[in-house]
């Protein structure tokens, strides 16, 4: 009889210290799960502002015979794009993404200005295609902080928190932010 008593505790303890690893085995999971889908959506990100950055080329050439006194724009718009394309780590290319929104917005809107500009078909056609760019960069920047929310919270929460630290996942990641410039009002003079 004690014989069985001590396998049956032997047996429960096995399976206690098993149901224990195997949580904290889950929890390391989801966590390496959480950081890869981080890393995934900033590559979303990143093949969209490709997608962009190779369309400003054309969108430039089909308005610089037309906004011939918005130079300074063209300049901006220009000194964005190689900014991203020197941009190495991630915060420097979310700086020269914001840039680049931010002088798309105001060519755009400068662009009211000029009726045979609006009227041009290859403009209208970029204008349309960055635009949707844009949309998408957006809804996948969205995606990013989601991720990157959920992560901050995990490795904050117990008991994720100490599996985190334990395994060297305990650094929080940043969000894509959006500068205060780009919060403002496009200003268009008539």
């Amino acid at each position: 009889m004690a014989f069985g008593l001590t396998f049956v505790i032997m047996v429960s303890i096995v399976f206690v210290v098993l149901g224990v690893i195997g949580y904290f085995v889950s929890i390391y999971n989801g966590l390496i799960s959480l950081k890869n889908n981080i890393e995934k959506s900033w590559a979303n990100i990143d093949v969209l502002l490709k997608q962009r950055h190779d369309e400003l080329p054309k969108l430039i050439a089909s308005v610089k015979g037309y906004i011939k006194h918005e130079k300074e724009l063209l300049v901006t718009l220009t000194k964005a794009r190689t900014a991203f394309m020197n941009a190495e780590s991630m915060g420097e290319k979310a700086a020269a993404d914001s840039l680049i929104s931010s002088a798309l917005k105001t060519l755009f809107a400068v662009s009211e200005n000029y009726p045979n500009l609006k009227a041009n078909e290859n403009f209208i056609q970029l204008q349309n295609r960055i635009s949707g760019l844009e949309n998408e960069l957006s809804d996948r920047r969205e995606f990013y902080n989601d991720s990157v929310n959920q992560f901050n919270i995990r490795i904050q929460s117990f008991p994720d928190v100490m599996v985190a630290k334990r395994m060297g996942l305990a650094q929080p990641r940043e969000m894509y932010k959006v500068p205060e410039i780009e919060k403002q009002d496009v200003k268009v003079e008539f």
